[in-house]
C-alpha cells in the first residue's frame, strides 16, 4: 500500500548529536569526527541499498568525500550547541521498484534542494518490517550553513537594524543598536517545507499515474483532507521527552494506539474504495467459476499431491467464505461492501465517542489534581484575617491560588456532597481503554472480511487474465488453420 511520511528535524550539538556520526549512520561507513574524536562505525548496517552527495555545481570537489564534508561542516560550527544540518526522512512507495525509486528521490533533491545551493548526502534504507513488508525511505543531511559562489561556507543569518522615522538606528538601553537576525536562505521556513512536502507528493502520484495505478498519496494532514478519523491526544513536552527516553505513558500508549488504529482504518478504506472500482468493472465474471478456473490453473502446476490438497482447501474456504456472507453474483459483492463500509463507519463514530469521552475524563482528573494541590494553600489563605498579611501571603502563592481557583470554576458541576467522583471518573476510564479494545476486535472481523475479498479479488483476475489469454490463443489457432 501506498505510503507518505515527510518528516525534518536539525541535527543539534545541544542534543549531543554529531553531523558525522549522523552521516556514518545513514550511509553505513566508518567515519571520524575530528570535533569530538570518535570513530562512528556503521559498516555491519543492514539494509542501506544507496548512497550518494548530491553537491551544486561551485561546491569543493573534495565534499564528494563524505568524511571531509561533514567534518568541514562540524569545523564551520563552533559553538557547542550549534545547529548543524536538517534531517529529512521520506518514505519511499512498494509499488515502485528500488531503481525508480532511487531516481524519484534523485530527481526530487536536484530539482528542489541542489538547484538552491543546498548540499544534500542521500542515503536509501530498504529495512524489513516484522509482517515482512518492506518499509523504503530515504535519508538526507543537508548542511544548514550555505556556500558562497566560491566553495565557502557563508553565514546562516544577517543583521537588519532597526531605523525610526528620520533613517536613524534604533538603540536599546544598553546602547547597542537595535537589529533583527534574519536567515540568509528560506530552507527552513515552514512555507518552503510545505511547498518541499506538495512537490514530493505530486511526484509520487506522477508515477502512480505513469504507471496505471490507482494508489495515490496526500501530503495534508487528515484534517486538512476533512478525514474523519481518530485524532490523537496533546502529549505535552514532558511525555514526550519520556517517550524518547523509552518511558512509557499513558498518553504515549494511547496515541500508539490511535495511529495504529488511524492506519488500520485508511487501509481498510482504501481497499473497500479499490473493491468497489473493481466491482463496478467486473459484472460480466462469475465469481464462483473463476475461483474454479484459477484452482484448475494452480493445480496444473503443481508438483506434488499435498500442493494440490492445499489448492481445494484455499478454493474450499474461499467458496464458503462467499455462501456464509450470501455472495453469488457482483452485485451480491457490492451489497457485502456498502455493509463493510456501515461498519467503518460505525467504528470510526464509537470510537471518536469513547476518545472524546477519554479527553474529558483526563481533563477533569488534571483539574482535580490541581483543586487537591492547592486548596491547603487557600484554606490557609481564608483563615488570614489581618488585610496586610492576607495581601502577603496572596502574593507569595498567587500562582498556587490562581490554579485552585480556574479547578473549583471547572469543577463546579461535578460535586456531589462536596466530593468530586474521582474513583468513578478513573473507573470509566478503565472501562473505555477495555472498550477500546473490543471495539478493535470488532473491526478486525471487518479488516479480515476485506482481506479475503482482496485475496479473491487477486484469483478472479488472475482467472480472467488466462481466459483471456486462451481466447487470443484460439483466435490465432483458427486464424493458422
Amino acid at each position: 500500500m501506498s505510503a507518505y511520511h515527510f518528516h525534518v528535524t536539525q541535527i543539534k550539538r545541544s542534543k549531543g548529536q554529531s553531523a558525522v556520526a549522523c552521516a556514518a549512520y545513514r550511509s553505513g561507513e566508518n567515519l571520524f569526527s575530528d570535533y569530538y574524536g570518535e570513530v562512528s562505525d556503521y559498516t555491519r548496517k543492514h539494509g542501506i541499498v544507496h548512497a550518494e552527495i548530491l553537491l551544486p555545481t561551485y561546491a569543493p570537489p573534495e565534499f564528494s568525500n563524505r568524511q571531509m564534508l561533514w567534518n568541514s561542516v562540524e569545523k564551520a560550527e563552533p559553538h557547542p550547541k550549534a545547529q548543524l544540518a536538517y534531517s529529512f526522512d521520506i518514505a519511499l512507495q512498494n509499488e515502485f521498484s528500488i531503481e525508480e525509486n532511487i531516481e524519484l528521490a534523485r530527481q526530487f533533491l536536484l530539482d528542489e534542494f541542489v538547484s538552491k545551493g543546498m548540499i544534500c548526502d542521500f542515503a536509501v534504507h530498504l529495512p524489513d518490517h516484522k509482517d515482512g513488508i518492506q518499509n523504503p525511505h530515504f535519508h538526507v543531511l543537508c548542511p544548514m550553513r550555505p556556500l558562497d559562489e566560491n566553495g565557502q561556507w557563508g553565514a546562516k543569518q544577517r543583521r537588519e537594524y532597526v531605523f525610526d522615522e528620520h533613517g536613524n538606528r534604533l538603540c536599546d538601553k544598553s546602547g547597542d543598536f537595535v537589529f533583527n537576525a534574519v536567515p540568509t536562505t528560506d530552507w527552513g521556513s515552514p512555507e518552503t517545507l510545505e511547498h518541499w512536502r506538495k512537490t514530493w507528493c505530486d511526484l509520487c502520484n506522477a508515477k502512480f499515474a505513469e504507471k496505471g495505478l490507482d494508489e495515490r498519496i496526500d501530503h495534508r494532514s487528515y484534517e486538512r483532507q476533512g478525514v474523519e478519523l481518530l485524532p490523537t491526544v496533546h502529549e505535552g513536552p514532558t511525555v514526550r521527552a519520556m517517550e524518547e527516553r523509552g518511558v512509557a505513558t499513558e498518553k504515549g500508549c494511547l496515541n500508539k494506539w490511535i495511529k495504529a488504529t488511524n492506519k488500520m482504518i485508511l487501509a481498510t478504506e482504501k481497499k473497500v474504495s479499490a473493491l468497489e472500482k473493481w466491482v463496478s468493472k467486473n459484472h460480466q465474471s462469475e465469481l464462483i467459476q473463476s475461483l474454479n478456473a484459477y484452482n484448475s490453473k494452480r493445480n496444473a502446476g503443481a508438483y506434488s499431491q499435498t500442493a494440490k490438497i492445499k489448492n481445494l482447501k484455499e478454493l474450499t474456504d474461499d467458496i464458503n467464505f462467499l455462501k456464509a456472507n450470501g455472495i453469488e453474483s457482483f452485485e451480491d459483492l457490492q451489497g457485502k461492501l456498502d455493509e463493510l463500509n456501515k461498519k467503518i463507519d460505525d467504528f470510526k463514530a464509537r470510537s471518536n465517542e469513547k476518545s472524546a469521552r477519554l479527553k474529558e475524563i483526563d481533563n477533569l482528573l488534571i483539574w482535580a489534581q490541581h483543586y487537591a494541590e492547592n486548596k491547603s494553600i487557600a484554606d490557609e489563605l481564608a483563615k488570614i484575617k489581618w488585610k496586610s498579611k492576607r495581601e502577603k501571603y496572596q502574593a507569595k502563592n498567587e500562582n498556587s491560588l490562581r490554579l485552585y481557583h480556574l479547578a473549583e470554576r471547572k469543577l463546579k458541576p461535578y460535586f456531589k456532597g462536596g466530593k468530586l467522583p474521582i474513583n468513578a471518573w478513573r473507573n470509566e476510564k478503565t472501562q473505555i481503554q477495555k472498550d477500546f479494545g473490543e471495539i478493535q476486535k470488532q473491526f478486525s472481523a471487518v479488516r479480515d472480511d476485506v482481506k479475503k475479498l482482496w485475496q479473491i479479488k487477486y484469483k478472479v483476475e488472475q482467472a480472467n487474465i488466462q481466459t483471456k489469454e486462451n481466447e487470443k490463443s484460439k483466435r490465432r489457432e483458427t486464424y493458422e488453420i
